[in-house]
């Protein structure tokens, strides 16, 4: 479904419908704030930041309502054209933070000019990292062996949300921050999926074994078809980087590689798709009678 977008208005010229009065303040989920008149932001205190080292950048309507809407969030900054927080105050989502209220223009002058802020944009706190032993109680977790793409490790959180995967494992190197383009691909699922970060995959696996986890590593050259494999849960999905798949060190230590079986003629997937349809088949078997 395309995400409804209601901020935007050509530069300068703000528009209201005629039916509407003009958002002059008010109370937003329990919070109440003067009607800011609208003009330039000040300076953003931060643009980006170090992994687990300041804040991280938030922006789209359901990217941020989802942060806003998670209790484990903690805000420092939040931006929001009039439409967007009027939306906010529909949908009876409790602001921990007033809003500083601004042009779609200069909201995108902070989240830059390709970002698709949908009028709201954050600056956060990041999510804290939770221990293997808590993630691997049961369902399916996702291990990413150096996926590097924030669209596509963004796009694989979104799925994992879907199928109510458990976690998502992640390196400290070779692995996007969750924050801008990766929390805007996900779409919120960041608030829905824990990501456990460690230092070394190949101890993780070990660890995720000695927890009862079954490891299944996922590649076209596997010697087992995925949707032919007896699966029980807590099961681990292992998937590789774009272009190079899974590191041979992440193979030995995985049970088994398995591959999707394809009917067509191209057998293998952009990484987020391959993961999409893996979720799909792992958890229809782990859902099917024995």
């Amino acid at each position: 479904m395309r995400e409804r977008n209601s901020d935007h208005r050509r530069p300068g010229k703000p528009t209201r419908r005629d039916d509407r009065k003009p958002f002059d303040g008010g109370q937003i989920g329990g919070k109440q704030f003067g009607g800011k008149r609208l003009g330039k932001p000040n300076a953003a205190p931060w643009r980006s930041a170090p992994r687990g080292d300041g804040p991280v950048v938030l922006y789209g309507w359901h990217t941020v309502k989802a942060a806003l809407e998670n209790p484990q969030r903690r805000f420092h900054r939040l931006l929001a054209t009039e439409n967007a927080a009027r939306r906010l105050t529909e949908d009876n989502v409790n602001l921990p933070i007033a809003p500083e209220l601004l042009r779609p223009e200069d909201i995108a002058a902070i989240a830059g000019a390709q970002a698709v802020h949908q009028g709201l944009y954050a600056e956060a706190d990041p999510l804290p990292s939770p221990e293997l032993e808590d993630v691997a109680t049961g369902g399916i977790v996702l291990v990413l062996d150096q996926v590097t793409d924030p669209h596509n490790v963004g796009a694989i959180l979104r799925s994992a949300a879907a199928f109510a995967v458990r976690a998502a494992v992640t390196t400290e190197r070779h692995s996007p921050e969750a924050s801008g383009v990766l929390a805007k691909a996900a779409s919120g699922a960041l608030e829905y999926v824990p990501i456990a970060t460690v230092v070394n995959l190949a101890r993780a696996l070990e660890e995720l074994r000695e927890l009862n986890m079954l490891l299944v590593g996922l590649d076209s050259t596997g010697e087992t078809d995925l949707a032919a494999m007896s699966l029980s849960a807590p099961l681990a999905l292992v998937i590789g980087a774009e272009g190079k798949g899974l590191r041979r060190l992440t193979r030995v230590h995985c049970d088994v590689i398995a591959r999707l079986a394809l009917p067509g003629r191209i057998t293998s997937l952009n990484v987020s798709n391959a993961t999409a349809i893996a979720l799909f088949v792992a958890s229809a078997k782990l859902a099917a009678p024995v």
